[in-house]
């Protein structure tokens, strides 16, 4: 390959092409700003394609299309969200764990707000995978475990725990939500200790036989 000559007539040596990896890891991050910004029905191969400078056959060579794109994208969004959920939730007292349930996903939106947009949208029809409720269910799965102790030895009835875990684990999800689109104008910290405040001091005060006052 010839070299490319400059304005002054020296030669430079030719600009170096990417390997497969880079241009998959490119492809990726491209989609997964699209992904975030407009969802998946709105963004299409060729946007992807134009952003990376390449023809439409190389996103499909990478990844067979659109749904495989979207695919890797949320698979690796689910890796790293799941691992610091787990992560959070290792010890401590009940209290704490449910601390650092919410602080661990208002630490995820925080420094990934574009992978926590994406997880909360819709997967598109026939996807396959992980998805943001297969962590809200593994996160469930161990708050269940950390109330039923607790209504244990407050005398409450211990199998409506799975119950109350949904409750608690989606208030943190939806409050999640709101703090990314309300701007994060609200320290994490601040807003995890609201959200522990409400859950835990309205545990501490639960009834036996709840049932609502109005006919």
């Amino acid at each position: 390959m010839a070299k490319e000559k400059r304005p002054d007539g020296e030669k430079r040596a030719p600009r170096s092409r990417m390997t497969a990896a880079e241009r998959r890891e490119q492809l990726i991050q491209i989609a997964r700003h699209l992904f975030a910004e407009r969802g998946f029905d709105a963004t299409s191969v060729e946007e992807v394609a134009a952003q990376a400078k390449v023809s439409k056959p190389v996103v499909y060579e990478h990844f067979g299309g659109k749904e495989g794109l979207y695919a890797v994208v949320i698979d690796r969004e689910v890796t790293q969200l799941l691992g610091i959920m787990r992560s959070a939730l290792s010890a401590g007292t009940s209290r704490q764990l449910v601390e650092q349930a919410a602080l661990a996903l208002l630490d995820y939106i925080e420094q990934h707000p574009d992978g926590f947009r994406i997880l909360v949208r819709d997967s598109p029809i026939g996807s396959q995978g992980a998805s943001f409720q297969s962590i809200i269910g593994d996160t469930t799965s161990r708050v269940e475990g950390i109330l039923v102790d607790q209504f244990k030895a407050r005398g409450l009835d211990a199998r409506t725990a799975p119950m109350y875990a949904q409750m608690l684990v989606g208030m943190v999800g939806t409050t999640g939500q709101w703090w990314l689109t309300s701007g994060r104008k609200v320290d994490r910290r601040a807003v995890a200790a609201h959200i522990v405040n409400l859950a835990w001091n309205g545990l501490s005060g639960l009834e036996k036989r709840p049932s609502l006052t109005i006919e």
